[in-house]
């Protein structure tokens, strides 16, 4: 109980440092999210006046597929350097390392929450009603959580032999970011081949439970190949990850 208390009360910490230098301070975790939904906002609704997604406003069908993907991408771009920008912790004997990307990611998790909120606002200002799937949010954050949490183990444990591992996650994002769907449908893609591809994206799996969580009305078990499959990758994943970490770990005092 100490250890949690002591991992909340340090990812606390981080989450008030990443902007302790910036006259809003915090505020930017939450502004630059919500300027990105007001520029899709204005380009899909206001200027391309794109039609309701199955009855559903465009922004909404929108927002609830880019929030885990806020979520998503905070985790990585932070997780990533955590050892790096810990490097005093981490030659300490007594530490255990193994918390720091974890704490980057608990601290990422309080802006999630927030931006859990800001769906239900966003769905009360258009008077769309949510229904008791909407629970079901909470479930695919934890999977996101689970999944993030193993990639970021091998990707963190790597960049500090490899300092352009942070570049390559950026680039990679920027990728993942189009190749999800999030601003476009997958129902909406006829080639079968390029289904399979795209199915194969982790991502897919929860942006999609989001919507079906929030509009679909959906339960994750009504989909068990999905949801097997993505469990088994993100198991692979965390086994895979604890591994490198473990084996590369008492090489990081040297290198930092």
């Amino acid at each position: 109980m100490d250890r949690l208390f002591m991992i909340i009360r340090l990812a606390k910490n981080d989450f008030k440092s990443r902007y302790a230098a910036s006259l809003f301070g915090i505020m930017w975790a939450f502004i630059h999210p919500i300027v990105t939904i007001l520029v899709f906002w204005f380009v899909f609704q206001a200027g391309f006046k794109s039609n309701p997604v199955d009855d559903a406003p465009y922004i909404l069908w929108f927002v609830v597929a880019y929030v885990p993907w806020i979520y998503f991408n905070d985790m990585m771009n932070f997780g990533v350097n955590a050892l790096a920008d810990y490097s005093y912790l981490v030659k300490k004997v007594k530490f255990n390392v193994e918390y720091l990307p974890f704490i980057r990611i608990l601290s990422s998790l309080f802006v999630h929450l927030f931006f859990i909120l800001f769906i239900f606002f966003m769905f009360f200002y258009y008077k769309n009603p949510v229904s008791s799937y909407c629970i079901q949010c909470l479930y695919y954050s934890f999977a996101l959580t689970v999944f993030t949490g193993g990639a970021v183990l091998v990707l963190s444990a790597l960049s500090v032999f490899f300092r352009d591992v942070s570049q390559i996650v950026l680039l990679v994002l920027q990728i993942g970011f189009w190749a999800t769907p999030i601003f476009w449908n997958i129902n909406d893609i006829d080639n079968k081949e390029i289904l399979k591809i795209l199915k194969l994206n982790p991502l897919q799996y929860i942006v999609t439970g989001y919507r079906e969580s929030f509009i679909y009305e959906v339960a994750f078990w009504d989909k068990p190949l999905d949801t097997l499959y993505f469990w088994v990758s993100t198991l692979i994943i965390c086994i895979l990850g604890y591994w490198i970490f473990k084996r590369l770990r008492p090489h990081f005092a040297d290198e930092l």
